[in-house]
């Protein structure tokens, strides 16, 4: 452990106290304090339905009583294949309140990777939509054998649906969500859940293959929105119940599951539940429903600042804004904070961390490219690439490494992988930075290789399988290149095999549309007669990346 005080403790903000113990809790507990709490309160908007913080209790509660009656508790796995809409958080925390592990599944993966994700888990039951696209595919892994039972959620309860919705299957393994709840009655007393049970299996890309399951137990879970409670309360002071909380990010994706819907329902909050991102939709939602709170991405912040009208636009409402997922072009940044008052503020986090790790503070300067200081309860530190037990001093450069109540103690069915993501009692990020001397952390490359698209992590050895399997492929190697809309794409070098023909692009998309998800599909593709390699016969990314690097700055 690194000597008290620690760096970044001169750099807190007055009366932030590192030494903050958050309590390990239990999500349904969580959820069902705020209902007690606040059961008039405005819990979910969607599509103009409004749900009370009672309702949404019911709606928790009917949802906890049903998958008791299915047998999924404690010991099972229950597999979310939903969008944002207000079925995610009754099932979410209901599943939570029965003792069963959830696992959050994206639209945005393939088939395999869907399949992979229930096998590696367990997960036999899976709750889906009837929006075409996600049902589609979650009838074909029915069919695949990769579950038992299809539980299905109909959008059209909310109202019209903007989305297509395809027709529902009469079939015996096949339910709808109605039909599935109804009648289940609540049990005498509910399953005993303690903190350090295991309350979700987020899977996060693996570099050698397919995902792995980060384990996040209850206690991680709360203890993360806990210190991002502590974190923001005492900088932006704010009273519960009083926020409205625009909510685009996918509730699948760890950020917006712990900083949005742990955090807000816990805080009695309004969160305005938004299937997908469109601009014009987000300005009404500030402009009109009087939105307060607004985290994005930053391709959503440049999607917004290349509207025309922007700087005739009304952001009184917003209090708070953020940015993260990948790095915000400055511009954009200070484009917003000119139109609100308010800085586009942003920090570090990982699927593993739950995702807890560093912020920036509001009153400190910024420092350009730093991803903030570690926020009170986590203990960061820097250290060499080649001992990750020796610690660094301030300004070398090294292997990030994190140690808090909301890490991860591992990945599920990966004991060789989490052996290897611990060192000394700290977790390895795989992240290569810095720390100045006022305790502000920078991330200078990525271990891992992997690129940041659009908030997405996309890693290029997946991506590089999945071409492989062509047949006029010989060699493959995937970068991350610049991308004015997504902060970075993937790019596909290639060489073919003798006699084989070029393909285009598009051709080589339309390959990979059923192997790949759509943040990992290149974006750009080059075709080379062989590919570059180091002094010892390995492929050299680094090689490609430097030529793309210049090959920008001189304009070609």
């Amino acid at each position: 452990m690194s000597k008290r005080p620690f760096a970044w403790e001169k750099s807190y903000p007055p009366g932030m106290d590192w030494d903050f113990k958050p309590e390990p809790s239990v999500l349904s507990r969580i959820a069902d304090t705020a209902v007690a709490r606040y059961p008039e309160h405005r819990a979910l908007e969607y599509r103009g339905h409004v749900l009370s913080y009672a309702e949404f209790g019911h709606k928790m509660n009917s949802a906890a009583a049903a998958l008791l009656r299915e047998g999924i508790g404690a010991g099972t796995t229950l597999a979310l294949y939903l969008p944002n809409t207000p079925y995610f958080p009754a099932i979410f925390f209901g599943g939570c309140k029965t003792g069963a592990r959830m696992i959050l599944l994206s639209p945005l993966d393939a088939e395999r990777e869907l399949a992979y994700k229930l096998k590696d888990s367990g997960a036999r039951v899976m709750v889906t939509t009837d929006i075409g696209p996600m049902l589609s595919m979650a009838l074909k892994l029915l069919d695949a054998g990769h579950l038992d039972k299809l539980i299905v959620a109909e959008d059209g309860a909310w109202g019209a649906s903007p989305a297509p919705l395809a027709e529902i299957p009469d079939r015996p393994d096949v339910v709808t969500w109605a039909d599935f709840a109804k009648g289940a009655p609540l049990p005498d007393r509910w399953p005993e859940v303690s903190p350090e049970d295991i309350a979700l299996l987020q899977y996060t890309g693996g570099t050698t293959g397919m995902p792995k399951g980060a384990i996040l137990t209850h206690g991680n879970l709360t203890t993360s929105a806990a210190i991002y409670n502590n974190w923001f309360q005492q900088q932006r002071p704010s009273t519960p119940g009083t926020d409205k909380i625009i909510c685009v990010l996918p509730l699948f994706h760890i950020y917006a599951l712990t900083t949005i819907l742990i955090r807000q329902v816990e805080n009695g909050n309004e969160i305005m539940l938004r299937p997908r991102f469109d601009p014009e939709s987000v300005l009404q939602d500030i402009e009109i429903r009087k939105a307060t709170i607004f985290p994005g991405v930053p391709t959503m912040w440049i999607a917004l600042a290349n509207l025309p009208d922007l700087d005739t636009r009304d952001f009184s409402s917003l209090t708070y804004c953020s940015s993260g997922g990948a790095p915000l072009p400055v511009e954009v940044g200070k484009r917003f904070e000119a139109l609100t008052g308010l800085p586009l503020l942003g920090g570090w986090g990982m699927t593993e961390t739950a995702p807890a790790g560093t912020n920036l503070p509001c009153s400190n300067p910024a420092k350009p490219g730093s991803i903030g200081i570690p926020m009170p309860g986590i203990e960061m530190g820097i250290v060499a690439l080649e001992d990750p037990t020796r610690e660094l001093e301030p300004g070398e450069t090294g292997e990030l490494r994190i140690k808090g109540p909301n890490v991860t103690s591992g990945y599920w069915n990966r004991p060789e992988e989490t052996g290897q993501a611990f060192a000394d009692g700290y977790f390895l990020t795989g992240d290569i930075g810095t720390m100045d001397e006022d305790g502000y952390f920078y991330i200078v490359d990525r271990k891992k290789d992997m690129i940041l698209s659009g908030g997405f992590n996309v890693y290029p050895q997946v991506v590089e399988q999945a071409i492989y399997e062509h047949p006029s492929v010989a060699e493959v190697l995937v970068v991350g290149i610049p991308d004015a809309y997504r902060g970075e794409s993937a790019k596909a070098f290639v060489a073919l095999r003798s006699g084989a023909a070029p393909f285009t692009l598009e051709e080589l998309q339309a390959f990979l549309a059923d192997k790949v998800g759509r943040h990992e599909m290149p974006r750009d593709l080059e075709f080379r007669s062989a590919l570059p390699r180091t002094a010892v016969g390995k492929f050299s990314k680094l090689q490609l990346k430097q030529e793309e690097i210049e090959k920008r700055a001189s304009g070609s």
